[in-house]
């Protein structure tokens, strides 16, 4: 099989439910004991720079655990409301999502732990604008929302660890 050098949206073919967590990115498939082991090194409850790891990596290894995995590329967004938008959609939010940071929050937390047990979550968010309409500040304060997510599901032991990279 030949490695995806991009990643390649998942034909919809029915309304999809968040809480489900299907990923909305097919990668190629990394499996194995290496995958497991990048994340067992990695603290359970965490925001971070992805540096060294790769997206395709940290999907498999999220496989292997049994943890949701949620992928959003920023690259095109240049303002808040891109950003919004780009999360909702490549995270699958439901229609409701109000596109703004309490309305993720919301999303990432509440209604999930009520549909069930969680056995954990692995965000990546590639490309992260630096523009001017979206500066350092509301860089910290998307990257807070997601903190603020690890720290929500660390109280409930479900281990929540997102890797980010700036464009």
């Amino acid at each position: 099989m030949k490695v995806l050098e991009q990643f390649q949206p998942m034909q919809r073919t029915a309304p999809v439910n968040f809480l489900k967590s299907r990923p909305a990115f097919t990668l190629h498939d990394t499996r194995g004991a290496a995958n497991d082991t990048i994340l067992r090194s990695v603290r359970a409850n965490i925001v971070q720079s992805i540096r060294a790891f790769h997206a395709k990596d940290l999907q498999g290894a999220a496989s292997e655990l049994g943890h949701h995995f949620l992928y959003a590329n920023l690259a095109p967004a240049h303002t808040k409301q891109d950003i919004m938008e780009g999360i909702a959609e490549q995270f699958l939010l439901p229609t409701h999502f109000g596109k703004n940071l309490d309305a993720l929050y919301d999303c990432m937390t509440d209604p999930i732990e009520k549909s069930g047990p969680q056995t954990g979550f692995v965000v990546v968010l590639e490309r992260i604008p630096a523009t001017n309409k979206f500066d350092k500040e509301a860089r910290e304060q998307l990257l807070d929302v997601f903190r603020d997510t690890a720290d929500y599901w660390s109280e409930r032991d479900v281990p929540f660890r997102c890797f980010y990279s700036f464009a």
